[in-house]
């Protein structure tokens, strides 16, 4: 999950070697290493500390620590301030062993030496081979350590209130000018009704806009960062959006799984969702009375490829400062790994596993009920068979998330528009690498 709902989660996508090379190159200051003797197991038992935003994970915790008596584990959520609450206890030398990670957000923390490398624990190297390899390579940092074990991924899709647009004889669209089209018609028919929300202070979401319309954020060459946030891609993307909000046909008052938002789907003010696989819980256990009036299609697209999109998925990072890595490699390989673990997550937390085994669940090839039995899993696999993985995320990727929120806000207020909120965001990836003394400069 991600982002405000912080989990953010691929299918059966290749990696691409340039992933591999921009994660590499992403850190100025590569987090601490680790030694041969530091991955040996503890002499009695051991408890560890694991914080994280995903629902029901306490329950799947407690499962570990049913089967594993000598090493158990404490779980705490901080889906409230996760990257405040970690960065706190980072600077107080009080980091939990195991934390909930968004890959968008490894780079950055790897700047800060959060991490420890746990390849000294033959159980963590070995690992590789039980991931989608596009999610490994971005927490290993282009195979440079282990830092994290992926944990799942968030392929895009397009959620549908299909009694709506039943209703008022609207097509389900497939393209993003099917989609302008039918906001029009939907608001036309009913003043009260909006097509879905802009929430102005969830870069992570648009983002996945983004990664869809082959933006690429980043590259590297020439022995540096070439930065291109708000390139011509990216600018289709935020001057599309722009019109959408400039027209008043999409909500920019709602924030991101807030109670205002499930209000408004609560009394059919919005008619559709652009969302990640892990969302797909978000309408069941919120709004449980609409069960039934709900679909999931593909996400409308802008030319004829069909690309889609990521928004969020996570990580389990190992931090630094843990004294039980090789308790910690254990649980970290059996949480994202075992099919038991997985199928509790997916269930509980809405999570779709980055792990090949959990992308075999049977709860994944099955209807589920809330949908109209619909195989809804269906559709974000093959969502993740159509996204870029070459799309990285850059090393001050925090600031310019938060650079590229508070520009948003204001052209959704009226003060710019979409596109001033890319430039602004390319300002400050360019300045924050700067601070850093990691090479950058404005790429085309």
């Amino acid at each position: 999950m991600s982002s405000t709902v912080t989990r953010i989660r691929l299918g059966a996508v290749a990696v691409a070697a340039s992933v591999a090379v921009l994660a590499g190159c992403s850190s100025s200051a590569p987090s601490a290493k680790t030694s041969a003797a530091s991955c040996a197991p503890a002499k009695g038992k051991v408890t560890l500390q694991y914080w994280n935003t995903v629902p029901g994970m306490d329950k799947v915790v407690a499962l570990w620590n049913k089967k594993n008596p000598d090493i158990q584990v404490e779980t705490k959520n901080i889906s409230n301030d996760q990257y405040g609450t970690l960065g706190n206890a980072l600077k107080a030398g009080k980091a939990p062993d195991l934390a909930q990670v968004g890959y968008d957000e490894l780079p950055n923390l790897r700047t800060q030496s959060a991490f420890v490398d746990a390849s000294a624990c033959s159980a963590a190297t070995a690992a590789k081979s039980k991931f989608v390899p596009w999610t490994w390579s971005q927490t290993s940092f282009g195979n440079t350590g282990v830092f994290a074990l992926p944990q799942d991924t968030g392929p895009m899709a397009l959620y549908v209130r299909s009694d709506i647009f039943k209703k008022y004889g609207v097509a389900i669209p497939t393209t993003w000018d099917e989609y302008a089209a039918a906001a029009q018609k939907l608001h036309k028919a009913d003043s009260k009704l909006d097509i879905t929300f802009f929430d102005p202070n969830n870069a992570e979401w648009f983002n996945g806009l983004l990664w869809q319309s082959d933006s690429q954020m980043y590259g590297y060459s020439g022995g540096k960062w070439q930065v291109t946030v708000a390139s011509q891609q990216s600018k289709q993307v935020a001057d599309y959006w722009q019109k959408l909000i400039s027209g008043k046909l999409v909500r920019t008052d709602l924030a991101h799984g807030s109670t205002q938002m499930y209000a408004a789907y609560q009394q059919n003010q919005i008619a559709s969702y652009i969302g990640a696989a892990w969302g797909y819980s978000m309408f069941r256990d919120n709004l449980p009375k609409q069960a039934g009036k709900w679909t999931i299609v593909p996400m409308p697209t802008w030319g004829s490829d069909g690309a889609s999109g990521d928004w969020g998925g996570s990580t389990v990072a190992f931090m630094k400062g843990s004294k039980h890595l090789y308790e910690s490699v254990k649980f970290n390989t059996w949480l994202n790994t075992d099919p038991e673990a997985l199928a509790l997550e997916n269930q509980l937390g809405g999570l779709y596993p980055a792990a090949d085994a959990g992308l075999q669940l049977p709860a994944l090839s099955k209807g589920v009920p809330y949908y109209n039995n619909e195989k809804i899993f269906d559709v974000f696999a093959a969502s993740s068979k159509k996204i870029n993985t070459s799309f990285a995320w850059g090393p001050t990727q925090k600031t310019v998330n938060l650079a590229l929120q508070d520009a948003m806000a204001k052209a959704a207020a009226g003060d710019g528009t979409l596109s001033d909120a890319l430039a602004a965001a390319q300002a400050a990836a360019l300045k924050s690498m700067k601070d850093q003394a990691i090479p950058a400069a404005a790429g085309k």
